[in-house]
């Protein structure tokens, strides 16, 4: 048997099968409550943000630098190891990492030019005396193997930056063809065929406009999440935060 009751809110409550009464327990509405600009401005805020546009280049240049780390790692190593049993071989795998070292320091600066964090190079290399000690100090540095992490999984974020810029081309053209129309849009092939859209008429054209703005939209926000990735990979792998990073 079920009871109700209409407590001080004006609200009904239900027990069921006890015979008392049970206390309503109703979601609280306190704090701030979204409002109709504060949510205009989270989805069109990054579109005005020069912090977007730095994620974006970011991400984008990423894409050439991978085109030149994975044939010059996949060379040297490859070619090292090979030869590993003559010293031409260990002279290869000597030289990559120093050219490991070269290229974190490279992208350091990169991540501190475009990105919100502020890194400073790590000092864990322990000089040693004798031949080679500097050489041997490279080795032993943690940092030398996480900058070698970071260059590998750069290939990540090289995809990415790619299929950005191609979707913010694309959105960019839809949205012009309110002034270009009438306009073909190309989209690549598909089994050697061409897959175009054209844009004649208004309805096409309105169409194609929201398509567009919506594809940027989508970018600019995905570059945004993509950037705040990159910031934690270059945290975790490229050297410690210095006081005045934007994250922590």
């Amino acid at each position: 048997m079920s009871h109700a009751y209409l407590n001080t809110t004006d609200r009904w409550c239900l027990s069921f099968n006890t015979g008392l009464f049970d206390e309503c327990v109703m979601p609280s509405i306190d704090g701030p409550q979204p409002t109709v600009r504060g949510s205009i401005a989270a989805v069109l805020g990054p579109v005005v943000s020069g912090r977007t546009y730095r994620n974006l280049f970011y991400l984008v240049l990423a894409f050439p630098l991978t085109m030149l780390y994975w044939p010059l790692f996949s060379f040297g190593l490859v070619l090292g190891t090979f030869l590993s049993i003559v010293l031409v071989g260990v002279a290869i795998l000597g030289l990559m990492i120093f050219v490991v070292r070269a290229l974190a320091t490279l992208e350091r600066g990169l991540a501190n030019s475009l990105l919100s964090v502020s890194l400073e190079a790590p000092d864990d290399v322990t000089q040693s005396g004798g031949a080679g000690g500097e050489f041997r100090a490279y080795i032993d540095a943690a940092s030398t193997w996480k900058s070698f992490g970071f260059l590998s999984l750069k290939g990540f974020l090289g995809i990415v930056g790619f299929v950005l810029a191609y979707g913010l081309v694309q959105g960019l053209t839809l949205l012009s063809a309110g002034v270009r129309r009438p306009l073909e849009v190309s989209f690549g092939e598909v089994n050697g065929d061409p897959v175009t859209w054209a844009i004649e008429t208004v309805p096409e054209t309105a169409l194609a406009m929201g398509t567009g703005a919506v594809l940027v939209l989508l970018v600019v926000h995905l570059a945004n999440g993509f950037g705040y990735v990159a910031e934690r990979m270059a945290l975790a792998l490229l050297g410690a935060s210095t006081a005045g990073s934007d994250i922590d």
